[in-house]
C-alpha cells in the first residue's frame, strides 16, 4: 500500500526572541494543525493518529501533540503522541506514521513538530529542587526550617545553552571540527549560504510558500530570509564558534535560532481517493543512522555525519544510486555540514573505510535545495522535517513526476533520511 503525502501547513518561521516571543510550542503547533484542518476540511474528522514533538520543552508540554490536537478542530477521539529525535523529529514522525498506514493499521495521519528558542525552560540548582520538594511535603515548621537552608546562589538559573552532554560542545563547535577535518573553506560555506537565501527569496516571490504558510502573530512570511544578501556581506561576518583565524562558521552560514511549527497530512491512496484528494507525492523509503562522535568504540566520527551512513543503506534497499534523484532536500544545520556530507560521498577512501563500499559520487548542485533551506528559512528543530517533506512533495507535484532525497542531521550524532516519489 502506497503512502500518499496530501499536503501540509506551517506558520512562518521566525527568528528567536522576535515575533513569537510570547508563543508556546502548543500555541504554534495548534496553529499549524488548525490551518491544515481548515485547508483540507477535516474539522470534526477522527483521524488515525497525530504524531508530533518538540526538542526544547517545558514540563507543561508533556502531552504536546494530544493537547494541540484537541485544539485543532479534529474530532476529540483522534489519538496523538509525542516523539523527539532532535532535528529529525518530524521526519521521524512521518516515517513512523507512514509505516502504520502501509501496514493498514490506520488510513490517515498527521505528522508535525514545533520548537521555540524564545520560550525556553530555565533550569535551577539541584539543591533548590530538593528544598522545594521538602517544603511541599512538610508542615509549616518544616517549611520555615527549609527556607532557612536556602542560599542566594540556589535561585540563580543556569545559563541556557544547547551542548552535547558527552562532550560539552555545541553543535556549531562540533561542526567546526568537521569543517577542519574535511577542509571546507569559508568561501564554500558562504557560497552555499548565499544560494540558500537567493533560492528562498525567489521561492517566496514566486508564491511557492503562499498556499501552505499561514499568518501567525502578525507574521506572514519567514523573517530570516535575506534575498538581498551578497557574498561580500556574508564574508564580512565574524566567526561564531571559533574566534581563531582557523574558524569558518558564522551566523551567516549557520541556521539561526528559530521559532515555528509545521505539519504534513498522510493517507492511504483509498482514503485520499474517497475524499477527492490528489496526492502530491508518495513516501517510499526511510532510514536512520547514528555515529560514534565520542570515540567510545573506535575512531571518532564527525557529530553531524550520520546522514553519510544512512543514505547509502537506504539507497541499497531502494536499489538506487545517489544520482537517481531529481532533487535533493538536505537540511542546512550549517553550510559546512552539508558540504562535509557531500564530500564524504565523493571520497573513495572514506566510503571504503567507513561505509564499506565504493564512493557514491557527486550530485548536481543545481538540484540541491532549490527553494532554500534552513540557513535562509530558519530551523525550529522539530518542525524542519515536516517543512522539508512538504517542500519536496510540492515540487514533485509541480513537476508531475520525479524522486527526491531527503536528509537531516540531528544532535547526538544521528541522522534521518527518506525518499519521496511521484
Amino acid at each position: 500500500m502506497r503512502v500518499a503525502i496530501l499536503g501540509g501547513a506551517r506558520i512562518p518561521f521566525a527568528r528567536a526572541n522576535g515575533a513569537y516571543g510570547d508563543a508556546s510550542n502548543q500555541d504554534m503547533l495548534t496553529a499549524a494543525l488548525k490551518a491544515l484542518v481548515d485547508r483540507y476540511a477535516l474539522k470534526g474528522e477522527r483521524l488515525g493518529e497525530v504524531a508530533a514533538g518538540a526538542v526544547i520543552k517545558h514540563s507543561r508540554d508533556w502531552n504536546l501533540a494530544r493537547e494541540s490536537t484537541l485544539g485543532s478542530g479534529l474530532h476529540p477521539e483522534t489519538p496523538a503522541y509525542d516523539l523527539q529525535r532532535a532535528c529529525g523529529t518530524s521526519l521521524s514522525a512521518v516515517a513512523q506514521l507512514a509505516n502504520r498506514i502501509e501496514r493498514g493499521e490506520i488510513d490517515c495521519a498527521i505528522a508535525g513538530g514545533a520548537d521555540s528558542a524564545s520560550d525556553i525552560p530555565l533550569a535551577y540548582s539541584r539543591n533548590l529542587q530538593r528544598l522545594m520538594l521538602a517544603m511541599a511535603r512538610g508542615g509549616w515548621t518544616d517549611k520555615l526550617r527549609t527556607i532557612g537552608d536556602l542560599r542566594p546562589w540556589d535561585i540563580a538559573p543556569a545559563r541556557p545553552g544547547i551542548a552535547e552532554p558527552r562532550t560539552g560542545l555545541s553543535m556549531g563547535q562540533h561542526c567546526e571540527e568537521m569543517a577542519k577535518e574535511w577542509q571546507i573553506s569559508r568561501k564554500e560555506q558562504d557560497e552555499l549560504a548565499l544560494a540558500s537565501h537567493k533560492n528562498a527569496g525567489a521561492a517566496w516571490l514566486s508564491g511557492f510558500f503562499s498556499d501552505w504558510v499561514v499568518e501567525f502573530h502578525g507574521l506572514k512570511r519567514d523573517n530570516n530570509v535575506r534575498a538581498d544578501t551578497s557574498l561580500d556581506k556574508l564574508t564580512s561576518l565574524r566567526t561564531a564558534f571559533d574566534p581563531s583565524p582557523a574558524g569558518t562558521l558564522t551566523a551567516g552560514n549557520s541556521s539561526p535560532l528559530t521559532d515555528g511549527a509545521a505539519c504534513v497530512l498522510l493517507a492511504s491512496e483509498s482514503w485520499a481517493k474517497n475524499r477527492g484528494f490528489e496526492p502530491l507525492a508518495y513516501f517510499t523509503h526511510a532510514e536512520t543512522a547514528a555515529v560514534d562522535f565520542v570515540g567510545m568504540s573506535g575512531p571518532k566520527e564527525g557529530m553531524l555525519m550520520a546522514p553519510a551512513y544512512a543514505v547509502p543503506r537506504m539507497l541499497d534497499r531502494a536499489r538506487l544510486e545517489l544520482q537517481d534523484f531529481d532533487l535533493y532536500e538536505i537540511h542546512e544545520a550549517f553550510a559546512a555540514q552539508v558540504l562535509c556530507t557531500l564530500k564524504a560521498w565523493e571520497s573513495e577512501s572514506y566510503c571504503r573505510n567507513r561505509l564499506g563500499r565504493a564512493a557514491l559520487g557527486s550530485i548536481d548542485r543545481a538540484k540541491l535545495n532549490p527553494k532554500g533551506s534552513s540557513v535562509a528559512l530558519g530551523h525550529p528543530f522539530a518542525a524542519t522535517g515536516a517543512r522539508i517533506v512538504m517542500t519536496a512533495a510540492k515540487q514533485l507535484a509541480a513537476r508531475g513526476s520525479g524522486r527526491v532525497l531527503l536528509s537531516i542531521c540531528a544532535a547526538g550524532g544521528m541522522g534521518v533520511t527518506a525518499i519521496i516519489e511521484r
